[in-house]
C-alpha cells in the first residue's frame, strides 16, 4: 500500500498541471506571433531593397514617417479629424440603429417595414453609393464624410440589437412585470442589462468597419482627415505617408482592442456567465 501510495504520489508530481499547459500553449502562441512579425517586417525590408522608394519604402522610413504624426501639429490635427468623424458618426449610428431595432420589438406595426425592407436596404446599399450621394447634397465637407460613414454603420447595429432583442429571456421578462409595474423601470432594470452585450458587440464592430469606411470617405469626398492626406500624399507620389497612414492606423487600432474593448469584453463575459 505505501508503495502504491508513493506511486501516485510521484504520478501526481510529473503529470503537469492544467494551468501549466494553459500558460505553456498561451506562450508559444505569442512567441509565433512574434515571430510572424518579425518575418513580415524582414521580408518587407529585403523587398524595398530591390524595388525604388516610390514603389515600396523602408520599415525605417515609414516608421519615422509615423512619428510625425504624433510630433507634427499638422498631421496630428488631421488624425483628430477622422477620430471626430469616426465618433460622430458612430454616436448617430448607434441611435439611429438602436431606433430601429426598439421599433421593430415594441412597435409590431413597423417590424414587417425595418426587418424586411429597411434594415436590409440599407445593409445592401453600397457604401460607395451613400459616399456619392453625399457629394451632390453636400459637397466635400464634414458632413459628407459622417452621413456616408453613419448609413454604413446603422444596419450593423440594428442587426445586433434587433438579435439581442429577440433572444431575451421571457421568464425573466415576466417575473420583472410582476415585480415592477411601471414600464420604463423594467426597461431600464430587466431590458438594458440584459442588452448590453448586444450594445458592445455592436460597438466594437462598428469602430472597426468606421476605420475601413472613414479612410474612403475622406479620400473621395473630405477636405481633411487621414483620408484627404492620402488622397494628397497619392497625387504627390509620397508613398511613404500613404504607408505610415496605414501602419499607423493598424497600430491606433491594434491598442484600442488590446487596452479597451478585450478587457471590457472579459468583464462583460464574466458578468453574463455568472448570470
Amino acid at each position: 500500500m505505501a508503495k502504491s501510495g508513493a506511486g501516485r504520489l510521484s504520478g501526481a508530481r510529473t503529470t503537469p498541471s492544467v494551468p501549466r499547459l494553459i500558460g505553456a500553449r498561451h506562450f508559444s502562441g505569442t512567441r509565433i506571433a512574434h515571430l510572424f512579425t518579425l518575418l513580415a517586417l524582414l521580408v518587407w525590408w529585403l523587398y524595398s531593397q530591390v524595388v525604388p522608394v516610390y514603389q515600396m519604402p523602408g520599415p525605417g522610413a515609414v516608421f519615422l514617417r509615423m512619428i510625425d504624426f504624433v510630433t507634427s501639429t499638422y498631421l496630428l490635427s488631421q488624425l483628430w479629424v477622422s477620430i471626430y468623424h469616426i465618433t460622430v458618426a458612430i454616436g448617430l449610428a448607434f441611435v439611429i440603429g438602436c431606433v430601429l431595432a426598439f421599433m421593430a420589438r415594441f412597435v409590431p406595426v413597423t417590424r414587417m417595414l425595418i426587418d424586411t425592407v429597411l434594415t436590409p436596404f440599407l445593409n445592401a446599399f453600397a457604401g460607395i453609393g451613400w459616399l456619392f450621394l453625399a457629394l451632390l447634397w453636400f459637397g466635400l465637407n464634414h458632413t459628407t464624410v459622417i452621413f456616408a460613414v453613419t448609413m454604413i454603420l446603422i444596419p450593423l447595429v440594428a442587426i445586433n440589437v434587433r438579435a439581442g432583442l429577440q433572444e431575451l429571456d421571457e421568464d425573466m421578462m415576466e417575473m420583472g412585470l410582476s415585480f415592477a409595474r411601471s414600464g420604463g423601470r423594467r426597461f431600464t432594470k430587466i431590458v438594458l442589462p440584459l442588452l448590453l452585450p448586444y450594445f458592445f458587440a455592436a460597438l466594437r464592430i462598428s469602430f472597426g468597419v468606421s476605420w475601413k469606411v472613414v479612410l474612403t470617405a475622406e479620400l473621395f469626398g473630405g477636405n481633411a482627415g487621414l483620408g484627404y492626406l492620402l488622397n494628397v500624399a497619392r497625387q504627390e507620389f509620397d508613398t511613404e505617408t500613404i504607408f505610415a497612414i496605414i501602419a499607423f492606423i493598424l497600430v491606433f487600432v491594434v491598442i484600442c482592442e488590446q487596452l479597451l474593448f478585450r478587457p471590457v469584453q472579459r468583464r462583460v463575459d464574466r458578468r453574463f456567465s455568472r448570470a
